[in-house]
């Protein structure tokens, strides 16, 4: 294997999630025979029927695998012994106290270092603390007798995908790489060549794996800080967006960040707890974070208030009000309802005694604190006290809340498209 030539080997993919699957597709366009490896039977029969949740740029490449004889599937955890490479994509969660839940990734490590073979490249890109790879991986495999870095090979290199972004997809993103040591780092940069624009080499696995809560992390505080520089303005009589737009101008030092209601998906909410955790096991303080990460799941709670608010300035009671939520993915454009602000809000109007409903056509059924939902595909047909604009996909067709008579609007994103047009005293903003 060099020069990102893959052709011609054997890779197994643990973990045929969001970062899995889109790998191993990937892996297999290039030339490589491809096991992907998964402990969900439902989840193997989802790629196998091609029901599932990909690019368009995806599904083209899983249509094209399985026709093919170089991708298969299984949920065989020993297939590994026949691998060239493995590469381990398995979800890194937190727990209900926000802390590491190393479940899935402990025994998916475990698994690998039983059945790895002399010569075998291990690459490890699930999302975790610093020092993640060495515990998980080093430390056991050379308690096998193995010698990391001559008998096997392993290095850590953090997935980079952005779901439902046709722009920046896998492909075209530079790809980072830590080795431990450098057989390990080349190695896992070559078979990584094709998943990515560039890779770029780093000296070890701890500097990849703090590299990434870094990227989280950075998007976390900045995602607070719009939402509280976002409420700033309103106190001011200002609408945010122009005022982001306007900053964005300046070409160096800035970076636009825009409000919305809370932070989901796998990444945002999770990764930076894995940094606090840590950060907590060594008694270094991180005030900063912490105040972030508290601020982004207040966040729900807030646009919840404001609209029990709203409907109030419109004396409509809380009970047995008709409240729609519009989108109830994480973000625009995918089916993920992972940590999704959008359930916490709908469980918190219930609460109030609200009659709840929502309108995603990519989520057509939903269980929350509010109890099992279905999508409504024909909100304009019904009479509703308020709409809470939560994630707006292209799909959506929303000129029906232009009408003279439509219910008021609570756009908790602030660039929603009911606009342009000025905003009736019924339409506010979060």
């Amino acid at each position: 294997m060099s020069n990102g030539d893959v052709t011609g080997l054997t890779v197994a993919v643990v973990g045929l999630g969001y970062v899995g699957l889109p790998t191993a597709l990937a892996l297999s366009d290039a030339g490589a025979t491809v096991v992907g490896i998964d402990t969900s039977p439902a989840r193997l029969g989802a790629i196998a029927r091609g029901a599932v949740d990909l690019l368009p740029l995806h599904h083209a490449q899983l249509a094209c695998a399985s026709a093919g004889d170089r991708f298969r599937l299984t949920p065989d955890a020993t297939a590994v012994r026949t691998a060239d490479a493995v590469v381990i994509c398995v979800p890194t969660p937190v727990d209900a106290r926000r802390e590491p839940d190393l479940t899935s990734l402990a025994a998916a490590c475990a698994s690998v270092v039983e059945h790895a073979v002399p010569g075998q490249l291990i690459v490890l890109t699930s999302t975790s603390y610093v020092g993640t790879t060495r515990d998980l991986l080093v430390a056991p495999l050379t308690a096998r007798g193995l010698t990391v870095d001559e008998d096997v090979y392993v290095a850590f290199a953090p997935e980079r995908i952005d779901p439902g972004n046709e722009h920046h997809t896998p492909e075209r993103t530079p790809r980072l790489v830590g080795g431990a040591g450098p057989h390990s780092t080349r190695a896992a940069a070559a078979l990584l060549a094709p998943t990515a624009s560039l890779v770029r080499t780093v000296a070890d696995p701890e500097t990849a794996e703090m590299a990434k809560l870094w990227e989280n992390t950075y998007r976390a505080v900045n995602i607070a800080l719009a939402n509280e520089l976002s409420d700033a303005c309103h106190s001011l009589g200002l609408a945010p967006v122009p005022v982001i737009e306007a900053a964005a101008t300046k070409p160096y030092g800035f970076m636009p960040f825009y409000p919305g209601p809370g932070v989901g998906g796998h990444c945002i909410p999770c990764d930076p707890h894995y940094l606090l955790w840590q950060l907590g096991k060594v008694r270094q303080p991180a005030p900063l974070v912490a105040t972030a990460l508290a601020a982004n799941s207040g966040r729900p709670a807030r646009i919840t208030e404001r609209a029990l608010d709203l409907l109030a300035e419109h004396a409509v009671p809380a009970r047995g009000a008709r409240v729609l939520l519009i989108g109830v993915a994480y973000k625009e454009g995918v089916a993920d309802v992972r940590e999704s602000p959008a359930l916490e809000i709908l469980a918190g109007l219930a609460a109030a005694g609200a009659d709840v409903a929502y309108c995603d056509p990519l989520v057509p059924s939903l269980r929350t604190g509010a109890g099992p939902l279905d999508h409504v595909p024909d909100p304009h047909t019904r009479a509703w006290d308020l709409v809470v604009l939560n994630t707006v996909h292209a799909v959506h067709d929303l000129t029906w809340l232009r009408a003279a008579d439509a219910p008021p609007v609570l756009d908790t994103r602030q660039r929603g498209p009911v606009a342009p047009r000025p905003a009736p005293a019924a339409e506010v903003t979060a």
